[in-house]
């Protein structure tokens, strides 16, 4: 079996340390490379090319989002997991909008260290329990404030069932072996799905599964 490989970036040394070796006890995985700085780490995990990229969300020279955002767009394999000090809705949607996998506090458990790169490394996504949270109350007191239609509602029970997988990172046709259907039906209700949720993309569908609390 190979191994999950890893890039870490984060400018303080002692928490790349700590977060290195919470990684390494996990016998299938190995830190191939760290970075101190965002442009370190951009270079370092595009000669890499690892499997999943954790970047620390305020790294000088260059953020962590923007660091995200040139590693998806120039390697989309690799899984980009941040890790932040803010559980703010504002972070956590940049960081999605950048092309990250996941989001997790600092002042995570280990287990949730653990359980966010197992999820990213097989395609999944990952929120650490309090992003979720403020996430769901912030889009239920935004429903409340504004009045309009949870566009979740409009979904059709099979077509929930499609978007859960789809946030879940299962391709079309993974989705179809466990719905029973052909992967050409699960594209119409993955259209479906976009047209009535008013999203454009896969990334903005996690956004709204986080918000709506379909997956955390």
């Amino acid at each position: 079996m190979n191994k999950v490989r890893i890039v870490l970036g984060d400018d303080h040394t002692l928490v790349r340390q700590g977060v290195r070796k919470i990684l390494e006890d996990q016998p299938e995985w190995t830190v191939v490379d760290e970075a101190s700085d965002g442009r370190e780490a951009v270079r370092k995990t595009l000669e890499a090319k690892p499997d999943v990229a954790i970047f620390d969300i305020a790294m000088p020279l260059l953020n962590g989002i923007e660091a995200t955002r040139q590693v998806v767009r120039r390697t989309p394999d690799v899984r980009v997991l941040i890790l932040s000090m803010h559980a703010d809705e504002a972070y956590v949607v940049q960081g999605l909008q950048a092309g990250a996998r996941g989001y997790i506090l600092k002042d995570s458990a280990d287990a949730d260290l653990v359980d966010a790169v197992t999820a990213v490394a097989s395609g999944k996504s990952f929120f650490s329990p309090t992003v979720a949270s403020v996430m769901l109350d912030d889009y239920v007191r935004h429903l409340a404030e504004k009045g309009v239609v949870d566009r979740y509602q409009l979904l059709s029970e099979r077509e929930r069932e499609v978007l859960q997988l789809v946030v879940e990172g299962h391709s079309n046709k993974a989705a179809a072996e466990l719905l029973c259907l052909s992967p050409a039906t699960v594209e119409t209700h993955r259209s479906n799905i976009l047209q009535k949720l008013d999203v454009h993309n896969t990334a903005e569908l996690v956004l709204f599964a986080v918000r709506r609390g379909v997956i955390s």
